[in-house]
């Protein structure tokens, strides 16, 4: 038997909408400025830039309904880390992804009206959308303003250090994105965690 639980209200689903377009603009426009060539551009270099600043201007944005959407409606609930615990729960979820979930082992931490994340997705939506997202923010922002950019840090460029944090962070929410897409097949069917973001419905056993 199935209970579908209605964990995506529509503006979450909106604001997941917008990010995940905005992210893969600013991917690919972000890796033709960084690898393209003149003779070979993936993207017209004038383009890519356009692009790439109106798309990191609207996820910027997005992102304060994020945060605003959690505080007004509840949805903060479901980040909130209890360090206690926590990393026995952390390897429980670990030792269930690398074995238990190959045996057709129960989730340890099944979807419920009060838990939406397991402890390992918690932590990494946790560092994903508190720490990485707004150290894209900052230093795209500081990129597309590079005057507010300090010029030298222990000798080093400014700029240089700040586009490299950027490219860094970038990267990390690629490796995020392939996680997160992987993960997001091993629902109760390999498409149900997708259909879930589209009508807002988990399918969850009983």
């Amino acid at each position: 038997m199935t209970e579908k639980l209605y964990l995506y209200p529509i503006w979450l689903r909106i604001w997941h909408a917008i990010n995940a377009l905005m992210f893969l603009v600013l991917l690919v426009t972000g890796v033709s400025l960084q690898y393209s060539n003149i003779d070979f551009p993936l993207i017209r270099f004038d383009y890519a830039v356009t692009y790439h600043n109106i798309a990191g201007i609207i996820l910027s944005i997005n992102y304060l309904i994020f945060v605003l959407g959690n505080l007004t409606t509840g949805n903060a609930r479901f980040y909130k880390l209890k360090i206690k615990g926590l990393f026995q729960s952390l390897m429980k979820q670990a030792n269930y992804y690398m074995f238990g979930t190959f045996k057709g082992e129960e989730t340890p931490f099944p979807v419920n009206a009060d838990r939406k994340f397991n402890p390992l997705q918690k932590v990494a939506y946790v560092v994903t959308m508190y720490v990485f997202i707004p150290i894209m923010i900052i230093t795209g922002l500081a990129l597309l303003f590079p005057e507010t950019i300090v010029e030298n840090v222990f000798n080093l460029s400014g700029i240089y250090l700040t586009a490299l944090l950027h490219g860094i962070v970038s990267i990390m929410l690629l490796l995020f994105l392939v996680i997160h897409l992987y993960f997001s097949t091993m629902g109760k069917t390999p498409i149900s965690n997708f259909k879930s973001i589209v009508n807002g419905y988990h399918e969850a056993h009983d």
